[in-house]
């Protein structure tokens, strides 16, 4: 084998290689991208099955990436999208390996998730969990069309 021949070899192992790092980045990117696609479409069907008067319980759905958030807030959201809105854009930091967290810490939100409102009487989160898979694969649909969380 000549130089030459072992120069190009060497090449393109250092082509394959970069080839490699690059579908591997780009193969963690959507993976994250599934993360924040599936959490985000979470809290949304939450926010969406979750009964409206004022609008106070809507507007109290909250998220915290690696920690649970605490306390409520005095926001009214009766249709929900300042929520999600705000929820996406804190999503943006979410990836693969967190813990995202979707909760409601209004007193009577365990009450509501159990069957008190008329609106929502089998309640939010369950209802949502049972469309896990659903939620999930028009995630990964979404991550692979390439389309922003």
């Amino acid at each position: 084998m000549s130089l030459r021949d072992t120069d190009r070899k060497v090449r393109k192992g250092a082509s394959f290689s970069r080839q490699v790092e690059s579908f591997a980045r780009a193969t963690k990117e959507r993976a994250n991208e599934v993360v924040r696609k599936t959490a985000l479409g979470l809290l949304a069907n939450v926010v969406e099955s979750s009964p409206v008067d004022t609008g106070r319980f809507r507007g109290n759905w909250q998220v915290g990436i690696g920690a649970r958030p605490s306390g409520t807030t005095e926001t009214e959201d009766k249709d929900g999208s300042g929520v999600v809105t705000a929820a996406a854009s804190q999503l943006e930091a979410a990836k693969l390996g967190d813990t995202v967290y979707l909760t409601n810490n209004l007193p009577y939100a365990r009450r509501l998730e159990f069957g008190h409102s008329a609106q929502a009487p089998r309640g939010m989160v369950r209802v949502t969990i049972a469309n896990l898979r659903e939620i999930l694969g028009e995630a990964v649909k979404g991550a692979k069309e390439g389309g922003g969380t």
